[in-house]
């Protein structure tokens, strides 16, 4: 039996569900963008591509932990 997947990837499937991407391209965007703060860019995924807070926050945190080794 599979670990149940806990914390920001949780949120995963439902993002790509609805908004038909998936997280890998989502996570090319986080990292492409000129912004580097959390909460910025938490919030250019809501106000450019309509994210809700909760999986904007969720992609964020997950790729900023991926990329700093954590």
């Amino acid at each position: 039996m599979s670990a149940e997947v806990k914390g920001p990837a949780s949120y995963f499937p439902s993002i790509e569900k609805k908004y038909g991407r998936p997280i890998t391209e989502w996570k090319d965007l986080v990292r492409s963008s000129p912004l580097t703060k959390h909460m910025e860019l938490v919030n250019w995924l809501k106000s450019e591509h309509g994210l809700g807070h909760g999986h904007a926050n969720a992609l964020v945190a997950h790729t900023l932990a991926e990329d700093s080794g954590r």
